[in-house]
């Protein structure tokens, strides 16, 4: 379905009426039907922008327990995320049997010798497990991590047998690590076949070097572009890496050193003289580059523009940094003075797409089984594991803000129930007054999505603009709702 011309009018009308926030305190609403009996907790605006750095959107139930314990309390709790009973969310995955399958048996489902042949299942599945957790799950600021590494150590899912490989990148990589070892990641990394097949290492033998993942491994998972290194470094650390592998035959889809196409000359890496030492070669540079002052550097500015600013303050960047060099780059502890000293100092960020969409579902308590959100995020340009180069998507906002038809197409059918597979009940959402106050219910909605109500001339401009475009009563408070999360306001976090 498209939006027609009407409907585009009342929302673009609607939009534009919705931008101004006021600074006053949010209103309190009572949570009906089978949502949890509490009240829309108030937060100040840096609180509210606090809990929205720390999950893909704050669920009522979280900004009650952010208010509760505060925001150092409640960023310990995060990060202890293994105390964190996530079993309602672990039960939605169990329909998605390749998630635990090692890379033999997902090959042996996509193979199209063996009866229920489907090369898209893995990749789908992936997608929506990605998605199910972030919604549904309660360790929020451990899925945020898992995003940030995701993009860190991007891997088309696309590319030769990456379709079924990425699975197992995702699950012993990213997923495993995600708040342990920065050595540890990268360490699972160098070896998992995905990124080995992405970067073409398979592709490097000794007498045709092939320099994608070495250059790779320096310029965006460790170094940095301006991390010292040159391409002599690249060449030589190429060299280091020949032979490493993917088993093509039995235990298909492993990782594997085959010796045979090693390159036994001696080589220098960033004023290291490495001897012949088969696979101990690039090891012996990989345990050099994750503790290498320019990757302390490089990591916290990242994690820094993720959680706090696109222009991220370098106090922070060098607090965050040599947290890491001092700790042998403990993710939890770097980031712990990340957040704690950087979030008084955030600054309003972007949504990317899936925040968007996740945002909506989260904030709004729908029900949702992910499948047709994916197309959403298709046209709004992140679908999940399908960014090309090893970049990964853009963390910044000016590549997010010119596509904005998609994000109010969605916001308009999700509000009317028109996604399948995808239910809220925006009547049990809201506390309806005895008077059935159309002003009350915009308060409602603005505090719920935007962490505070609307200034009382901002709010009736924003009815009268909904009203003088036709809306009938029965759809008023949706196009309101649509409007709101479509608004300038809403696409910021």
């Amino acid at each position: 379905m498209t939006l027609s011309r009407r409907d585009f009018l009342k929302l673009s009308t609607l939009v534009t009426a919705s931008a101004a926030l006021s600074s006053c305190a949010p209103v309190y609403r009572r949570l009906a039907g089978d949502l949890p009996v509490l009240p829309w907790t108030p937060l100040d605006a840096h609180d509210f922008l606090a809990l929205n750095r720390l999950t893909f959107g704050p669920r009522v139930e979280e900004r009650a327990r952010f208010a509760e314990i505060g925001l150092q309390a409640y960023i310990e709790e995060q990060l202890a995320f293994e105390s964190i009973n996530d079993f309602d969310c672990e039960l939605l995955l169990n329909p998605f049997k390749t998630l635990q399958m090692e890379a033999n048996e997902i090959e042996a489902v996509t193979n199209q010798l063996f009866e229920g042949y489907d090369r898209e299942r893995p990749a789908n599945e992936l997608r929506q497990g990605t998605l199910l957790r972030q919604i549904y799950s309660k360790r929020q600021l451990y899925e945020l991590m898992v995003e940030f590494w995701s993009d860190h150590f991007n891997i088309f899912i696309e590319k030769g047998n990456c379709f079924y490989l990425k699975t197992v990148d995702d699950r012993e990589v990213i997923r495993k690590h995600a708040l342990g070892s920065f050595h540890d990641l990268v360490w699972a990394s160098a070896h998992s076949p995905a990124m080995m097949i992405y970067l073409d290492n398979q592709a490097n033998e000794k007498g045709a070097p092939n320099e994608n993942y070495a250059r790779e491994l320096m310029e965006l998972h460790t170094l940095g572009v301006d991390g010292g290194y040159t391409q002599q470094d690249v060449m030589e650390l190429a060299r280091c890496l020949t032979g490493w592998n993917v088993k093509d035959h039995f235990w298909l889809g492993d990782f594997v050193f085959k010796e045979d196409l090693h390159d036994t000359g001696t080589k220098n890496v960033l004023g290291l003289t490495i001897p012949n030492a088969g696979i101990k070669e690039a090891e012996q540079v990989i345990e050099m580059l994750v503790t290498h002052p320019s990757t302390a550097r490089f990591i916290a500015t990242k994690l820094t523009r993720r959680f706090i600013a696109d222009d991220p303050p370098q106090v922070i960047i060098e607090k965050a940094a040599q947290t890491f060099l001092n700790t042998n780059g403990d993710i939890k502890s770097v980031l712990r003075v990340i957040l704690l000293d950087g979030l008084p100092l955030a600054q309003p960020k972007y949504k990317r797409p899936a925040n968007f969409v996740t945002s909506a579902i989260r904030m709004t308590n729908t029900e949702t089984d992910t499948t047709a959100l994916h197309d959403y995020l298709l046209r709004m340009g992140q679908l999940y594991f399908s960014w090309p180069t090893p970049d990964g998507y853009p963390d910044v906002s000016t590549p997010w803000q010119n596509n904005l038809m998609p994000r109010w197409q969605f916001a308009f059918e999700l509000i009317r129930n028109e996604i399948n597979g995808t239910r809220h009940n925006l009547n049990a959402l809201l506390y309806v007054s005895p008077t059935d106050s159309l002003y009350a219910d915009v308060d409602s909605l603005t505090s719920l999505l935007l962490g505070a109500p609307l200034e009382r001339l901002a709010r009736d401009k924003l009815i009268d603009s909904v009203l003088s475009a036709g809306a009938s009563s029965e759809e008023t408070l949706q196009v309101l709702a649509a409007g709101i999360i479509a608004s300038p306001a809403f696409q910021w976090r």
